[in-house]
């Protein structure tokens, strides 16, 4: 167990005990085990309860949880509290904007106990007269129901590679020999991902039985000899299919997609004479075989070059490959900055220093410190005072050469009326700013565009934040003319963020595509809060090679002094 499977069973834990009643001060320990097994540098599943315990905040039961789940995958006082409520109540708990003091609530007194229970006691009007609710809590979460069904059967990309990773790992060792690797959308880096692909060539057929025997199974799908599905936890579907070594490169494509590519192929290969599919490619008239060892080899016989799996969306790929003018696509290793991250003078884990060492071992040549403004009075965000003396901080510590140069920064908050948080003369004075949106994501698309354009025009902007402010999974973009906000950006000659929280991952492919394709610089930030978030910069790079960027239209892929040249303000004092 990971510490991230760790955290998440500790997390639930608090939120059972919330929605039992539970002492505050029990819930209060939970969460914040939960929190240093989700932020610990070192493996937990590794350490004794000894070991456990010297860690602070984790006394003598909160370690014996621990050690229960790192050895078994779960600990009996956590099946304890799920056997007092029905399992699906976690359901409701799970949507957005729906917590666990909410959750006890419908439970006691409306006998709410699944999410179909809810949508009726919502529809029904029996919310709103509730305590503490009202019309537009009983809104709000009818539409967090109706973003749950469409979002239904889908998981983060980040989540889908863990869930794949683990299972090739156990796959690979039951056959050393075979090559055992992941397709589908997986493969293409799609933001999220529904069933998990996974293809096996040159492995034995006892690889199958091995399949569904793999311990975190809840249940068997299908048990065939060239064709196995199971459900794990965490809800994932995973099919496995098992191929012949010489046509591993055919069904390697023919399994990765999409659908929209594959018809093109084919349909490209049958205007050749040609038949394309899983085990290879054919000639139409005798089925010689033309190809299928090396997906290289199927692209090359239809005069292509080979295609990225990311570019695989039918989005002009075929025709690029064709006249051989497919990107030279951004890799992690060509990023030297992370311009977005938190340290503990707000809402992050760790102080300076920590994240500094953490982002040179990443490899990183440069980092900004961006803590939250005011306006985040939860995340403990800064004033102008603050500001000024935390930048002071970060710059002293810069002057010492710690092996990574250091931006003294802030991700100060838009506004509703789009005004910034804090003073111009306090954002003019530090190094790099981000701008942001973190509330009143309830306007109107116009009021919302006006808002952000606001924005962009104050002289000391140099980065726009998370642009579209969305969920993955669990809350929408808000409605914003993202081509009036993009021509602003240019305009203003400020960059625009692909932020790496696997949550957000924005912008989005298709909204970094239109920036490229105006000329929008743009930035690939961790938003870390935390040293094991700077592993995030290959979700952000997932996004940006899904959007055809190669290293040129990246700002943080540039050396230090060329990245701060090519700042808004450093453009603004030269001209």
């Amino acid at each position: 167990m990971d510490n991230l499977a760790i955290s998440r069973i500790l997390q639930e834990i608090a939120d059972l005990l919330e929605i039992k009643g539970e002492n505050p001060f029990k819930i209060r320990a939970y969460r914040n085990a939960a929190d240093i097994a989700g932020n610990h540098p070192h493996e937990l599943a590794l350490l004794d309860v000894s070991g456990l315990r010297e860690i602070p905040g984790i006394g003598k039961d909160l370690a014996a949880r621990i050690r229960d789940i790192a050895e078994t995958g779960d600990t009996p006082y956590h099946q304890e509290l799920l056997a007092e409520f029905p399992s699906t109540i976690l359901d409701v708990l799970h949507l957005q904007g729906v917590g666990p003091k909410t959750v006890a609530t419908l439970y006691r007194e409306l006998g709410v106990k699944t999410v179909d229970d809810l949508e009726a006691a919502a529809k029904s009007g029996r919310i709103r007269s509730m305590k503490g609710m009202g019309p537009k809590k009983e809104a709000l979460i009818l539409k967090a129901i109706e973003e749950r069904k469409t979002f239904a059967g889908r998981h983060l990309l980040a989540d889908s590679c863990e869930a794949a990773d683990a299972v090739l790992a156990y796959l690979r060792a039951l056959a050393p020999g075979a090559v055992v690797e992941a397709v589908g959308s997986v493969r293409r880096g799609c933001e999220t991902c529904g069933d998990l692909d996974l293809l096996a060539s040159g492995a034995p057929p006892s690889i199958m039985d091995g399949f569904v025997e793999y311990p975190p199974v809840e249940r068997v799908l299908g048990h065939g000899d060239t064709k196995s599905s199971i459900l794990v936890r965490d809800g994932f579907q995973i099919d496995l299919r098992l191929v012949a070594p010489d046509s591993r490169g055919a069904a390697m494509q023919y399994f990765t997609g999409s659908k929209a590519h594959n018809i093109a192929l084919r349909d490209r290969a049958m205007s050749r004479g040609l038949k394309l599919n899983e085990y290879g490619l054919f000639r139409s008239d005798d089925d010689t075989r033309i190809a299928s060892e090396r997906e290289e080899d199927i692209y090359a016989a239809l005069d292509l070059d080979w295609v990225p799996p990311e570019l695989r969306e039918m989005h002009g790929e075929i025709d690029a490959a064709q006249t051989h003018a497919l990107p030279t696509l951004i890799e992690r290793a060509h990023l030297r900055g992370d311009l977005h991250m938190h340290t503990t003078e707000t809402d992050g884990k760790q102080d300076i220093r920590t994240m500094a060492a953490a982002a040179r071992e990443a490899g990183l040549e440069y980092i900004a410190i961006t803590e939250h403004s005011q306006a985040l009075a939860m995340a403990n965000g800064l004033d102008e005072k603050r500001a000024l003396a935390h930048a002071a901080r970060i710059r002293a510590i810069d002057a010492e050469g710690v092996g990574v140069r250091l931006l003294a920064g802030i991700e100060c908050d838009i506004k509703p009326d789009g005004s910034l948080d804090l003073s111009d003369e306090c954002l003019a004075a530090l190094d790099i700013v981000i701008v942001s949106v973190h509330s009143a994501f309830n306007m109107e698309r116009q009021q919302m565009t006006d808002r952000i354009l606001r924005a962009i025009e104050n002289p000391n902007v140099d980065i726009l934040g998370h642009p579209t402010g969305r969920r993955l999974l669990t809350r929408q973009a808000y409605p914003l003319d993202m081509e009036a906000v993009l021509d602003s950006a240019k305009h203003h000659r400020i960059a625009v963020e692909i932020n790496c929280q696997v949550e957000r991952l924005d912008l989005s492919d298709a909204h970094a595509q239109l920036a490229r394709e105006r000329g929008v610089p743009i930035v690939i930030s961790t938003d870390a809060h935390a040293i094991k978030e700077f592993s995030r910069l290959r979700w952000g790079v997932a996004v940006a090679r899904r959007a055809w960027l190669e290293p040129v239209h990246v700002l943080n892929t540039r050396p230090f002094d060329a990245f701060r040249a090519a700042l808004r303000r450093s453009q603004r004092n030269q001209s």
